[in-house]
């Protein structure tokens, strides 16, 4: 797995999402675009990829296209409609893209030299109370891990196995 960081400017969602798409095709790899102010580290993608192969491999999958089901595990979410909050909106968005098997080589640079306008560190640099909000971690819990809101997010992902 390889986490690209950095600026994508999205003039217009669907094309960004087919431009994705030709590259994950021209690859084989699955690429999985998000915004980083909702991921508190690469422990929550890592996660959300295993927990997605493992409900793969089980014929357990919610969706069924592979980088769908890692956005869904990433926000650990059911409806598609409500983990696509994770992803890129139409603008500047600071991003994390996930390229994942295939070829993630040619995958990688291709993400650069097609999607990024810049690349720079966007990973934990997230932001605590959209996180704290999405995630719904109010202030008993966090005080229970020692305001560690990355452990939460994580149990968060993990506990989306459980709710099926």
């Amino acid at each position: 797995m390889k986490l690209l960081e950095g600026i994508v400017e999205v003039d217009d969602v669907d094309s960004f999402v087919a431009t994705v798409d030709e590259i994950s095709r021209e690859t084989e790899a699955t690429i999985q675009t998000f915004d980083a102010r909702y991921l508190v580290s690469d422990r929550h993608l890592e996660r959300a990829v295993d927990l997605a192969d493992r409900a793969i491999d089980r014929g357990e999958s919610i969706a069924r296209d592979r980088a769908v089901e890692i956005l869904l595990y990433a926000a650990a979410r059911r409806q598609i409609t409500d983990a696509l909050e994770l992803g890129v909106t139409e603008g500047a968005n600071r991003a994390v893209v996930l390229v994942d098997g295939g070829d993630e080589r040619e995958a990688a640079a291709a993400v650069r030299s097609r999607l990024l306008t810049a690349a720079e560190p966007t990973l934990g640099d997230y932001d605590p109370e959209r996180v704290r909000t999405f995630f719904d971690v109010g202030d008993a819990e966090l005080d229970v891990v020692d305001g560690d809101l990355e452990s939460v997010v994580l149990e968060r992902v993990a506990l989306l196995v459980v709710e099926k």
